[in-house]
């Protein structure tokens, strides 16, 4: 009887007993993959990103989650509208999932908390990884292999889209873990003590130095317009400008664009066109 009454308390006890966590390593890594092969193609117009976000935490909820309505539930929370950049993306998705462990694990952690954090984090960590990835890294590769494709090797074109990859890859790989290990630590060490701003300033003037050595190496514009004066004397304009500032020309055109750019936006296929239209109405001319 005694023994009889043993178990039954036994199997009382079970179901309040907390959880283990039942995710490893790989799969962090496999929910960093899915979202870094698609964060960038697999956008919708209501939600954006949501979809590959939700794609890339499925296989996680399905080792967290026993029974179909809790993870109908969890699917549903990482529907709802989310965007960001999506090298940086990965901290937000490695602390989403330590919630979502926490909570199936039975602590308290509700729907509102994982979604408002995603919410919150999701502007910020865009406007990191555009400075840093999008703003400087590519810049910074294109200007260095650049001068490999002009001159025929083909290494230009083939270490730029080998070396992009590993390195977004590498920095994904560590903020995913970094979320998951330290949760919601791991953006703040991100955002606070003025480390990441110092990063973000050095790797935006390390992108502009690169791009201004490009537009001075690459931005070719020169007028042939001579002026001859009735004493026969002779008046070259482009050699006037040489005086003034060599690469005159070139760096209006630069600023020019920039500032239109910067005024009305980036209407790359307006400004395309007008550099046409313009190159070979001043061509035509005799001017440029």
């Amino acid at each position: 009887m005694d023994n009889m009454t043993t178990v039954q308390t036994e199997a009382l006890k079970e179901p309040d007993e907390k959880k283990t966590s039942r995710l490893e390593k790989k799969d962090i890594t496999k929910a960093m993959w899915i979202y870094y092969l698609g964060a960038e193609l697999s956008n919708s117009y209501e939600r954006l990103q949501s979809l590959i976000f939700c794609a890339s935490m499925t296989p996680v909820l399905k080792k967290l989650y026993d029974t179909d309505e809790e993870l109908s539930k969890a699917l549903k929370r990482h529907l709802v509208f989310f965007n960001t950049e999506g090298t940086f993306g990965a901290v937000i998705q490695g602390i989403a999932i330590m919630m979502e462990e926490e909570k199936a694990n039975g602590k308290d952690v509700t729907d509102d908390a994982i979604t408002g954090l995603k919410t919150g984090l999701m502007g910020p960590i865009a406007g990191i990884g555009d400075a840093i990835i999008w703003a400087a890294l590519m810049p910074i590769l294109i200007s260095i292999f650049l001068p490999f494709a002009s001159n025929g090797s083909p290494m230009g074109g083939l270490l730029p889209l080998i070396l992009y990859p590993l390195i977004t890859i590498g920095v994904s790989y560590v903020l995913i873990h970094q979320g998951y290990t330290l949760g919601k630590k791991s953006v703040t060490s991100l955002l606070n003590g003025g480390k990441m701003q110092s990063i973000i300033f050095s790797a935006n003037v390390i992108g502009l130095t690169m791009m201004g050595a490009l537009s001075a190496s690459y931005v070719k514009i020169s007028t042939p317009l001579t002026f001859v004066f009735s004493s026969g004397n002779k008046i070259v304009l482009q050699d006037i400008l040489n005086l003034i500032v060599p690469g005159l020309l070139p760096l209006l055109a630069v600023f020019l664009i920039y500032f239109y750019l910067k005024k009305r936006g980036p209407r790359y296929n307006l400004i395309l066109g007008t550099i046409v239209v313009v190159s070979v109405a001043a061509a035509f001319l005799g001017i440029l």
